[in-house]
């Protein structure tokens, strides 16, 4: 037998985040990133519907994600956008802005700069490409 969806259910949570994510025309890396942190997000929270948290609960997992487990910025940022995206553009549900999360650290990278020695060094160097 096959299975077919039911047509007077409506579509599962994360069916609608990828119908949502093609309509947009959003890449398949984008879209398996998003579905995997939504997943994580829904675990976190013992997995309770989206629709019946906010803020709060996203608050706290982007904060676990940046104490606990230690994640990159941009890592958090990701699962951030996803979230974000899940109740937009999917629940219809705008989240005021995510005051209360603790941030990853952004590396720091330092500038690299030559000296005035490594700079003549290079210089004294072109002359001498033939």
């Amino acid at each position: 037998m096959i299975n077919t969806p039911d047509p007077t259910k409506p579509p599962r949570l994360l069916d609608q985040v990828v119908s949502r994510m093609r309509v947009k025309h959003y890449s398949l890396r984008t879209e398996t990133s998003y579905v995997d942190w939504i997943k994580c997000y829904i675990r976190y929270h013992g997995k309770r519907h989206p629709k019946d948290m906010g803020a709060a609960e996203v608050e706290a997992f982007l904060t676990h994600l940046a104490v606990e487990r230690n994640v990159s910025a941009s890592t958090q940022n990701q699962a951030k956008c996803a979230l974000l995206f899940l109740y937009k553009e999917v629940l219809g549900v705008d989240l005021p802005w995510l005051d209360n999360v603790t941030q990853a650290k952004a590396p720091k990278r330092l500038p690299v700069v030559l000296t005035q020695s490594e700079i003549q060094a290079v210089i004294s160097r072109l002359g001498h490409c033939h």
